[in-house]
């Protein structure tokens, strides 16, 4: 832990890198609202921007012009980065902003230097993929979490050696194995993860079906923007226009708030996967669980009924080659892939001859949403409110070794976050991986009373 003067030399420092910052916003022409700030105090993570004044709906908070973003077009290496493009394609199409952002990051000559010394070693970066794997398989059992990890690991090792490497050490006037190691890249996947930003297509709303197999816009990082904290209840948004970003409030701002954006509609499996960070239980109201179909097939296989179980392992394997439908996710209010749901019940997994648990009037893919939201879910005949039990049930059991499953009330998670004095005696890994769990476990003890 460190001590007093020791921690009064790194705000120090810290204050001292944003000054330079700011004084570099102010020279490449992003403007900045005299109403708020940027803070390292009063705000919920290391940096954030507060309201010096009350602010109004729609006023303009900042204004980042396009020369001030940092992409692969942008870079003193697009040329290298265009030049090479056959080679560089990956599964994530990040490989030519990581290539940028590594000769930027290690160059004193850059001019985003003043922005990306506010992280001058990614020591702050908390990812589960910076934890011990014992610390992932224990803390975050069960939440989806590590397997992510693994994979994410495993993508980065094989993206460096297979990609990275052999074109940093081609040019050797930009980049050095010595210094652009696997360790840094991985930092600054983690860095990308949290920080970027990516532009949504002019087309989104239209020709959808012309531009299905289009390749979203790669990310890019927007200095200032990046500074902003998210929370599902935001009350600031990006506006991309064809000269600038413009951060704008979406309603009023009380002076002393803090200014909040939104990464969009992330559970905090997904806050702290890809960003580092939860939302306390339960106010992320956009926290969700998967149960996997494979679940539903246990629970189907263990229903003494009379179809048989060769026709089910027949659909079974149907349904497992079947992409997009590894999971049924659910959220507070109920089922949000309720035709998957449907597809999963219905008319892929089980075919009981009888119709049995299922009127034919349900047939309307367009009331799955009813259906499956809270209110629908105890009106499901019985065998359909069992299967989806049993699979809430089994996917409970994967969040302890016992595989035991306890009463909501008798929940060890549930008495922690109770009790704020033990709570605070929690590390920070701790905490967080306790709102996942418990954030998803809530919606399965919820989804258990609405189909017991």
């Amino acid at each position: 832990m460190a001590t007093e003067p020791k921690r009064a030399k790194i705000v120090e420092e810290r204050q001292e890198s944003l000054n330079i910052f700011l004084q570099w916003c102010g020279q490449i022409g992003l403007e900045l609202s005299e109403k708020v700030c940027v803070s390292l105090e009063g705000t919920v993570a290391e940096y954030g921007m507060l309201a010096k004044e009350d602010i109004d709906e729609g006023e303009v908070l900042f204004t980042v012009p396009r020369k001030a973003i940092l992409h692969q077009e942008s870079s003193k290496v697009s040329g290298v980065l265009d030049k090479e493009k056959s080679t560089l394609d990956s599964s994530s199409g990040w490989v030519r902003l990581l290539l940028a952002l590594l000769h930027e990051y290690t160059s004193p000559q850059s001019l985003w230097r003043p922005y990306l010394s506010l992280w001058n070693d990614f020591g702050k970066l908390d990812h589960p993929m910076f934890w011990s794997k014992e610390e992932r398989d224990t803390l975050l059992k069960g939440t989806g979490i590590p397997e992510a990890v693994n994979t994410d690991l495993e993508k980065i090792h094989k993206e460096y050696s297979d990609i990275v490497l052999p074109l940093i050490t081609k040019y050797s006037e930009y980049w050095s194995p010595d210094i652009h190691t696997l360790d840094l890249y991985t930092k600054l996947v983690a860095f990308v993860m949290a920080y970027s930003f990516q532009e949504p297509d002019e087309d989104d709303d239209d020709d959808d079906n012309e531009e299905e197999d289009k390749a979203p816009n790669p990310p890019m990082m927007v200095p200032m923007a990046d500074m902003l904290n998210h929370i599902a209840n935001h009350n600031a948004n990006l506006e991309f226009t064809t000269e600038s970003l413009k951060m704008v409030s979406i309603r009023p701002i009380c002076k002393g708030e803090e200014v909040f954006n939104t990464y969009g509609q992330m559970a905090n499996w997904q806050l702290l996967h890809m960003y580092g960070f939860t939302e306390p239980f339960p106010s992320n109201s956009n926290d969700t669980v998967d149960i996997t179909v494979r679940s539903f097939y246990t629970a189907a296989k263990d229903i003494k009924t009379d179809f048989e179980l060769s026709h089910l392992d027949d659909k079974w394997r149907l349904l497992n080659q079947m992409e997009g439908n590894n999971a049924i996710i659910f959220g507070n209010q109920g089922c949000l892939t309720d035709t998957a749901l449907n597809t999963v019940l219905k008319e892929e997994f089980l075919d009981f001859k009888e119709n049995e648990g299922w009127e034919e009037d349900d047939d309307d893919d367009d009331d799955t949403a009813l259906v499956f939201s809270n209110e629908g879910l105890p009106k499901l005949k019985i065998i359909w409110k069992k299967l989806i039990h049993d699979a809430a049930r089994l996917t409970l059991s994967c969040y302890t070794d016992s595989n035991e499953v306890v009463e909501r009330k008798d929940d060890p998670d549930r008495m922690l976050i109770e009790d704020k004095e033990a709570l605070a005696k929690l590390s920070s890994r701790q905490q967080r991986a306790l709102h996942v769990r418990y954030g998803q476990k809530s919606i399965l003890y919820k989804l258990l009373e609405l189909t017991n």
